[in-house]
């Protein structure tokens, strides 16, 4: 039996994963939770094989929530199921070591299919968005998109500069890189640019 978590914060979604996954003979969705720290607990607590997680979630997205266990040696396979066709989204889940991304408008049954490939050691990524994944360079740096998303959630450069311990000359650099690597003419339209393409 394939014992899934499963993180989803829009509770329709939730429920509706739950029900398709459970009529699987060899799966069953052990626990769910509503947001990223919830998940993180139940995943400690339940320890199932695999956690099928959303992207974007309140308090830790689905990514940070693979890269916490990716970083822990955690043994759970993440599969991110989700509705961001982006590139730049699939290769960072890729770098967290997440063993799976599908989007949510893929037909229920390869869902299952991909679970148990996971499960067996495997990899099962959308294979159009694994093919732009490899054509589409990434030009942020991790300190320039921790910097760009926190300006793009209204943070002035003193604010970024003791949320991260830096100084504000320091974060200034940060985005002006991400600025011109992004060739934008502000750090509004770089975050807008970034979020378009995946790269927060």
């Amino acid at each position: 039996m394939i014992r899934v978590l499963l993180a989803e914060d829009q509770a329709m979604v939730r429920g509706a994963l739950t029900a398709l996954l459970n009529l699987e003979a060899d799966i069953e969705v052990v626990g769910t939770a509503a947001d990223g720290e919830s998940a993180w607990r139940e995943l400690q607590r339940l320890r199932p094989d695999l956690l099928v997680t959303d992207i974007e979630m309140p308090g830790l997205t689905g990514l940070e929530l693979a890269q916490r266990i990716h970083r822990h040696e955690w043994p759970t396979r993440v599969v991110i199921v989700t509705t961001f066709a982006r590139a730049g989204y699939l290769r960072r889940a890729l770098d967290a070591g997440v063993s799976g991304y599908l989007l949510k408008d893929a037909p229920a049954d390869q869902l299952a299919a991909a679970l148990r490939k996971v499960h067996d050691g495997g990899r099962a990524i959308d294979p159009q968005l694994a093919l732009e994944a490899w054509t589409e360079a990434d030009p942020l740096n991790d300190r320039e998109r921790q910097v760009l998303r926190l300006a793009g959630e209204g943070l002035s450069a003193g604010d970024i500069a003791r949320q991260l311990n830096l100084s504000q000359g320091t974060v200034r650099n940060y985005l002006s890189e991400a600025i011109g690597k992004l060739g934008v003419s502000n750090r509004i339209e770089a975050y807008r640019l970034a979020r378009q393409r995946g790269l927060l």
